[in-house]
């Protein structure tokens, strides 16, 4: 798990036009809420935020101004629907040791038995439990020959050590489906061959 180091600064004022000024200084509006305090209203540099995000679950190390160190992860990111850029950031303040409830990425690996068929991914992010600075970037499942029919349910997926499932044991993570076109193209051939 990677831990990224950020300067914030406070911010006092608020609404749309203090948030486009914030933007406009290539900054980005962010609250920092979690354990019962008041939600701390900061701004932090837009590009090494942006680059902090595309790590999945980062664990951000706050120097906010005034205040001392604290540690958050990300729990909602709001972004331009046309240019990309950060809109608005919140954090949750997470400390170290405490477990929290987050969702990992499933990647897959091999490839499905021939026959073209196709695979679902039900849930693309598994949600786990884990320490606040041990949280799992990802976690990958072997797809290596399986047929169509065939489930992968959450009990089947190794997690790393220290994490532990959120979700229910039996909740269908990848499953297989028949390739349809060829389904189709079979039951036509079956339709005129009992014409002829």
């Amino acid at each position: 798990m990677s831990e990224v180091k950020l300067a914030a600064e406070t911010r006092t004022e608020f609404g749309k036009g203090a948030a486009r000024r914030i933007r406009r200084d290539n900054k980005v509006p962010v609250v920092l809420y979690g354990h019962g305090t008041e939600p701390q209203h900061l701004t932090l540099p837009g590009h090494e935020l942006l680059l902090a995000l595309r790590t999945p679950n980062v664990l951000i190390a706050l120097d906010v101004e005034g205040k001392g160190k604290e540690l958050a992860i990300p729990k909602s990111v709001v972004r331009d629907p046309i240019k990309g850029y950060l809109e608005h950031v919140d954090l949750l303040l997470v400390k170290r040791g405490e477990t929290v409830t987050v969702e990992i990425p499933v990647h897959t690996e091999g490839e499905l038995a021939a026959g073209g068929n196709l695979l679902e991914h039900v849930l693309n992010a598994l949600p786990v439990e884990a320490e606040a600075t041990h949280i799992p970037e990802s976690v990958t499942v072997s797809i290596e020959g399986l047929e169509a029919g065939a489930a992968i349910l959450a009990k089947d997926i190794t997690l790393p050590a220290g994490s532990k499932l959120a979700v229910e044991d039996d909740t269908v993570v990848l499953q297989v489906l028949a390739a349809q076109a060829e389904e189709a193209a079979e039951d036509e051939a079956g339709d005129e061959a009992a014409e002829a």
